[in-house]
Parts: C-alpha cells; sequence; structure tokens
C-alpha cells in the first residue's frame, strides 16, 4: 500500500492565469506596483499571505499581507467569472487519475496552498472527489515547506512517509516532502524549472503525467 499526494496548482491544474489576474488586481488595489507573472508563478504553493509578503520581498506575513489576503479571497470568485475560468487539467492528469484512483493498493490525496472551497471546487469539477480519501490545505496546516501537510495525511491514511509519494510543480513541495522523509516527485510541466527542482531535493522528475505510473509501481 502507498499514500500518493498530490499539489494542485501547477500539478493538476494549470491555474497562472487566474491566480494572477487577482494578485494583479489585489496589488493595485493597494497601490501596489502592478506584479509581474513569473513573481506570481514563483509563489504558488505558499499559503496566500505568505506569498503576498514574499512577493514584496518580505519573509513573513505582516498585517498589510493578512489584509491583502482578504481582499484576494473575497475577488477570487469574481476574478474566475470574469475570465470564465474552469480550472484547466494538464494534458495527461485526467487520464492518469481515472487510472489510479479506484486502485486498491493506493490511497490518493492532496497537499495544497490553496484553500479547502479552492481544492474541493477543482475535486468538484473534474469529478475527482471520489479518489481523493485524504487531503490538506491552507486552511489545516502551516505552509509548505512545513511537513505538516505530509504528516497529517499519512496519520490519517495509517502508512508511514517511506511508502509516500509527493508529487508537485514547486520547489516547496519538494522540500516539504524530503523534511517529512517521503519521496519526492517533481513535474516539469508546473511553475519550478527542472535545475529548481532538483536543487530542492526531488528524487526524481517526470514530464508527462504517464512517468508517474513508473515511480508507483
Amino acid at each position: 500500500m502507498k499514500l500518493v499526494l498530490f499539489d494542485c496548482d501547477g500539478t493538476l491544474v494549470d491555474s497562472a492565469a487566474l491566480i494572477h489576474e487577482t494578485m494583479r488586481r489585489t496589488f493595485l488595489h493597494f497601490g501596489k506596483p502592478e506584479p509581474h507573472l513569473d513573481d506570481t508563478k514563483a509563489i504558488i504553493g505558499l499559503t496566500l499571505d505568505i506569498a503576498i509578503a514574499r512577493m514584496q520581498g518580505k519573509q513573513h506575513a505582516d498585517d498589510e499581507a493578512v489584509e491583502m489576503m482578504a481582499y484576494y479571497k473575497s475577488l477570487f470568485s469574481t476574478v474566475r467569472t470574469d475570465l470564465d475560468y474552469h480550472d484547466p487539467l494538464f494534458d495527461g492528469i485526467n487520464d492518469l487519475l481515472h487510472m489510479i484512483g479506484p486502485r486498491k493498493d493506493l490511497v490518493i490525496g492532496a497537499v495544497t496552498g490553496k484553500s479547502r472551497r479552492g481544492l474541493d471546487t477543482i475535486l468538484e469539477t473534474h469529478d475527482f472527489g471520489r479518489y481523493f480519501v485524504v487531503s490538506r490545505t491552507a486552511d489545516d496546516c502551516p505552509s509548505k515547506p512545513h511537513p505538516a501537510m505530509v504528516n497529517e495525511c499519512c496519520e490519517e491514511a495509517g502508512l508511514p512517509a517511506d511508502q509516500t509519494l509527493v508529487i508537485g510543480d514547486a520547489i516547496y513541495d519538494m522540500q516539504m516532502a524530503k523534511a517529512a522523509g517521503a519521496t519526492a516527485i517533481g513535474v516539469a510541466w508546473g511553475y519550478a524549472s527542472v535545475d529548481e527542482l532538483r536543487r530542492a531535493g526531488a528524487d526524481a522528475i517526470v514530464h508527462h503525467p504517464s512517468e508517474i505510473l513508473a515511480h508507483i509501481g
């Protein structure tokens, strides 16, 4: 039995456009310089308050970052509607999850910097909810790369970290996996480069979702 934990943004769905537009409007509302898309991509995976602080060169979330986070959350649904956004899956993800989801030798889960509501929306949109048995979000745990998301999923699933794979596109995913003692699988189609993922501790890099099968077994 193995536990397979997926990141969401940049791993399952290509959400950069939606996140960036919401972030752009948030920064402009607070009189901040408009962020570049690359700046937004670099923080995807962190919890929002820390992400917003990092985009301004701060290491920790202050009161303003928390206020900006609240505004971002209030704006998110409006931006989704404005863009007519439907959280597009990366090519091959749908086939992969419908292949491994029903397997009895696997427990599938999610570890994401999204809110619980955000994760539930994506799982419902793509009819994946029945496959994801465990999950931890920004509402439940400290921000990545803290290992709490992985640790708590392992505890809930009743499986040790050395039988757990964490699959993600961000350096924070790799760092979180290694901190928890899990195997870190970096995906090349997300928002961090392959070199960045390797430097962050990735045990392997996959270039298409079908390649994940070889690591799951």
